[in-house]
C-alpha cells in the first residue's frame, strides 16, 4: 500500500479569507517578511573600521626651523597679514590618526601664547598640527622658491 502524504487532504484547499480583515497588498507582506536587523549598526561599525587614517609626520629640524620663521615673521608683521595656504594635520575624533587638510585664508592673528594661528574666518590652528605655510609674503622674502 502506498505511503500517504501527511496533508494530502488540505493541500489543494483554497486559502481562507477574512471577512473582517482586508487582504494585505504584497508591499504590506513583504514587510512582515523584511530582514530583522539583529545587530544594530553593525554596517556603520564595519565602515568606520575600513576607514583608513594617516599618521602624523615628525617634521625635521630643518623644516621645524623654517616653520618657526615663518610664524615669527607673521608676528613681526601685525598688519600685513596676507593669505595663507597652511597644511596642517587634523587628528581623527574616533579612531588614531588622522587626516592632512590644506587650508586657505587670511591670516587675523598669530597667538604665540597659546600658539594658535587664528584665521579671519575664526578658525584656529594649532603651532604644533601645521605642517606647511605658503604665502606670497614669504616668496617676497625668499623664505621660499
Amino acid at each position: 500500500m502506498p505511503q500517504k502524504f501527511p496533508y494530502e487532504d488540505i493541500v489543494n484547499l483554497p486559502r481562507p479569507i477574512s471577512k473582517k480583515h482586508p487582504e494585505p497588498t504584497m508591499l504590506e507582506r513583504a514587510a512582515r517578511f523584511a530582514p530583522f536587523a539583529a545587530i544594530t549598526d553593525y554596517e556603520e561599525m564595519v565602515l568606520e573600521e575600513a576607514r583608513v587614517t594617516e599618521e602624523r609626520i615628525t617634521l625635521d629640524e630643518n623644516a621645524l626651523n623654517l616653520l618657526n620663521e615663518k610664524l615669527y615673521i607673521l608676528q613681526k608683521f601685525p598688519d600685513q597679514m596676507p593669505t595663507l595656504k597652511v597644511t596642517y594635520f587634523e587628528p581623527d575624533k574616533k579612531k588614531s590618526g588622522g587626516a592632512y587638510v590644506t587650508y586657505k585664508g587670511t591670516v587675523k592673528r598669530v597667538e604665540s601664547y597659546q600658539k594658535l594661528l587664528v584665521m579671519n574666518d575664526g578658525k584656529k590652528i594649532p603651532f604644533e598640527d601645521i605642517c606647511t605655510l605658503e604665502s606670497e609674503l614669504f616668496y617676497t622674502l625668499g623664505l621660499e622658491d
